[in-house]
């Protein structure tokens, strides 16, 4: 399994095991989104510290996970970003509308 999920009261958060999210991992990634958003979880966490690569695939499911939560009133945060994925958010101009922190902790005050 290449996603680990947790689910708090408040908030489920998915741990990326993949050193780069991309084509070959980004749908198994966009399946758990839309299972754990069928089970009625709205706020997630995405921690991807062990990521150090993200393509478009990968941005790609980041949007749908920013996406499913927002449709639902929830919350959508981002963690753990490594330089080389932090990069590639800032080309793709997604930190001025997707909410990131730096480490999980700060993740989950978000949410609580």
């Amino acid at each position: 399994m290449n996603f680990i999920i947790a689910q708090d009261t408040n908030f489920a958060v998915i741990q990326s095991s993949v050193e780069k999210l991309d084509a070959s991992n980004a749908s198994e990634l966009k399946d758990e989104l839309l299972t754990l958003s069928k089970k009625g979880v709205n706020s997630l966490i995405l921690d991807l510290s062990k990521s150090r690569y993200c393509d478009s695939s990968g941005l790609s499911a980041i949007l749908t996970a920013n996406r499913l939560c927002k449709d639902t009133n929830g919350q959508f945060v981002l963690c753990g970003l490594q330089e080389n994925v932090a990069k590639m958010i800032r080309i793709a101009q997604l930190d001025k509308v997707l909410n990131i922190s730096e480490t999980l902790d700060e993740a989950k005050a978000v949410l609580n």
